[in-house]
């Protein structure tokens, strides 16, 4: 049985709005949670970006049950390594061992803001690959001195940290990506349902580990209010991660997806309220191979009448996958 997650959308929801939505999660049901790291949203339409570990400290705080987890954080620009795993340290502390950090090779969106420019793929690749080491070095306890090719770390130390490490997740899009997650990662992260990715994972170690996958939907009773929503906030989505982790701001998206149309969008999103239209959603990631699926509610506007929805009808429907 796949397990159903729920998205604190950063992108499309003030930090309050956010936290109550993951304890209406945990109420409703779902099996675990994640959380979005931006800077910025996708689209000006979304409207919102707060830091999303505050976030999580205050989430870990307001509920007791439901996992937590980034999805994901880039550790290679905007954050050094060794800062990202004293947050995930503390987070795993605070929400009692049901943290789990999910890292990223980053988009040009979120991390271009501190002006250290943009690297290429093969360099983001790399520059993930030694904040791995730092971080899983750090975890391990003592002095950590690294001297690497993108980072340096001068005798860093966790002071705060939990009996058991935080589980990290890598977010993978093709082959490159899958080797560093399975032999670097305790579980995969994609947003595909693309079984290649999975094989690729479990050829290069990640055989056994967690599989966690992400589907955007599009709620509502009108299915064309909810096409019309999920256009406006959610056609970004169109473009694919080659396209996606290059763009700058949220005007480059708006320009990428100008002949984008709102049918476009609703053949990859689900929109509306039958129920079989979002099963049959996130089949291929049951077959594709994942064990956990995170839903992403389009609409921060929109999303206690889908809790009431999704605990009625939705999680037992899937649940049946």
């Amino acid at each position: 049985m796949v397990q159903i997650g729920y998205t604190m959308m950063t992108e499309q929801a003030g930090p309050r709005d956010l936290v109550d939505h993951v304890v209406r999660a945990e109420e409703t049901g779902f099996d675990f949670s994640v959380t979005s790291d931006h800077y910025a949203p996708w689209l000006t339409s979304q409207g919102h970006a707060p830091y999303a570990w505050s976030v999580l400290g205050a989430a870990a705080q307001a509920t007791s049950r439901i996992p937590l987890m980034t999805y994901v954080t880039c550790p290679t620009v905007r954050y050094h390594p060794a800062v990202v795993a004293q947050k995930a340290a503390t987070m795993q502390l605070l929400s009692e061992g049901r943290f789990r950090l999910g890292l990223g090779a980053g988009e040009n969106l979120n991390e271009h803001v501190v002006g250290h420019g943009w690297p290429g793929k093969n360099t983001r690749h790399e520059m993930l690959t030694e904040a791995l080491e730092i971080i899983r070095a750090l975890f391990d306890g003592g002095k950590v001195t690294y001297h690497g090719n993108h980072f340096e770390v001068d005798a860093a130390k966790l002071w705060d940290l939990p009996e058991q490490a935080p589980p990290i997740g890598v977010a993978v899009s093709g082959e490159r990506s899958c080797e560093i997650a399975g032999r670097l990662a305790d579980l995969v992260i994609a947003t595909e349902p693309k079984g290649e990715l999975i094989s690729s994972f479990e050829k290069h170690g990640g055989k056994g580990k967690p599989r966690v996958g992400q589907l955007p939907i599009c709620y509502d009773p009108d299915r064309d209010a909810a096409v019309k929503r999920a256009h406006d906030q959610f056609r970004w989505f169109a473009g694919g991660w080659k396209v996606n982790s290059e763009l700058p701001d949220p005007e480059g998206f708006a320009g990428a997806t100008q002949f984008v149309r709102p049918e476009d969008v609703a053949e990859t999103i689900p929109c509306g309220d039958n129920v079989d239209d979002f099963v049959e959603a996130v089949r291929p990631y049951a077959e594709a191979g994942f064990d956990e699926v995170a839903v992403v509610q389009v609409g921060g506007d929109h999303q206690r009448e889908f809790f009431d929805w999704a605990g009625k009808k939705l999680l037992p429907a899937l649940r049946e996958l």
